[in-house]
């Protein structure tokens, strides 16, 4: 693998990347939704955000889902987004972190359903302490189904990306 790019070649990539994770998740914003169990969706820009976190690092990965949060959040003009889908991805990012200890880059589609399920858990946690109740929690269940099933084809997608530009990178 190639070394990790410094500087201005590492800043353009990671704002690429950025552009390409905020185009995702507004696109995705866009379709209906997949179920009627509230916060269910693929979760697609996550695919960006895993993808980073094994090719270029935790800081990196931390950079581009900080940057498509908050922008995600001006752009769909929804500000309760900008709570929610930091505190699912801060807690995801963190379970990445940790599994990105633990496992090679073969093993990504194993990381990704993990880290949904922290992603819910972190959303589920934050709407508690908005709606001061925990009686939301209930869609704990649904919501660890449905994010394992998202992070399994997130997982698959982000490895097979990975795999496909470290062979570019190596021609």
């Amino acid at each position: 693998m190639a070394r990790p790019a410094k500087g201005a070649g590492r800043l353009t990539r990671l704002a690429l990347l950025t552009a390409i994770a905020l185009t995702i998740f507004m696109a995705e914003a866009q379709l209906p939704a997949l179920t009627a169990i509230p916060g269910v969706k693929l979760g697609l820009a996550n695919i960006v955000t895993v993808y980073v976190m094994f090719a270029m690092g935790s800081r990196d990965a931390l950079l581009v889902l900080s940057g498509r949060v908050l922008l995600g959040a001006v752009f769909s003009g929804q500000p309760m987004t900008l709570i929610y889908s930091a505190a699912g991805g801060f807690l995801s990012w963190c379970v990445l972190c940790l599994l990105g200890r633990l496992l090679t880059k073969k093993q990504i589609w194993l990381a990704s359903p993990v880290a949904a399920v922290f992603h819910n858990l972190g959303q589920l946690l934050a709407a508690a302490a908005v709606m001061r109740s925990w009686a939301v929690m209930a869609w704990l269940p649904y919501l660890m189904i449905a994010g394992t099933a998202a992070g399994l084809f997130t997982g698959a997608a982000a490895q097979a990306l990975l795999r496909r530009l470290d062979r570019l990178g190596k021609s």
